[in-house]
């Protein structure tokens, strides 16, 4: 399964659990999502913007977002954290990435990735931003791109 996709399902189940309350959001969860969000916005860009980077630029921007997550993780307890968690480890391919050749002796493990690898940790970040953007505002449509408001009419 690729980053978007673990993404994409992770944002779903949070998705679920608000709607049906069994994620009760706290003030905290709603000013450290937001916070988390504008870092990771502030790591990672647009795609276009991104894109035009050098790929020693696109990877110092994605191990940023890995330590905005890592970060707001530390802070945090219960589903929130566990919410973070899981998007930690689905960027953890990132980990092993390098932008520079070797020149002579061991990498350390580490690979380099092709530009659509770059392009998908990004999607991935950029569909974590959105989902917490959402948390931040208590909104329950984490996976649509858009605030929803309830209706009280049955």
């Amino acid at each position: 399964m690729d980053m978007r996709r673990i993404v994409a399902v992770l944002v779903e189940e949070a998705e679920q659990q608000l709607q049906d309350q069994v994620w009760k959001l706290e003030p905290s969860d709603r000013a450290l999502a937001r916070e988390t969000e504008d870092r990771l916005r502030d790591a990672v860009g647009p795609q276009d913007v991104q894109q035009a980077l050098p790929q020693i630029k696109r990877l110092e921007h994605l191990r940023e977002s890995l330590a905005v997550l890592a970060i707001s993780l530390a802070r945090t307890h219960g589903r929130l954290a566990w919410f973070l968690s899981g998007a930690l480890n689905a960027l953890e391919p990132v980990l092993r990435w390098r932008a520079l050749p070797s020149a002579h002796g061991g990498t350390f493990g580490t690979v380099l990735p092709n530009p659509e690898e770059y392009t998908e940790a990004e999607d991935a970040v950029r569909r974590l931003q959105d989902a917490l953007a959402q948390i931040a505002t208590e909104t329950v449509g984490l996976g649509r791109g858009h605030t929803e408001e309830k209706s009280n009419k049955d």
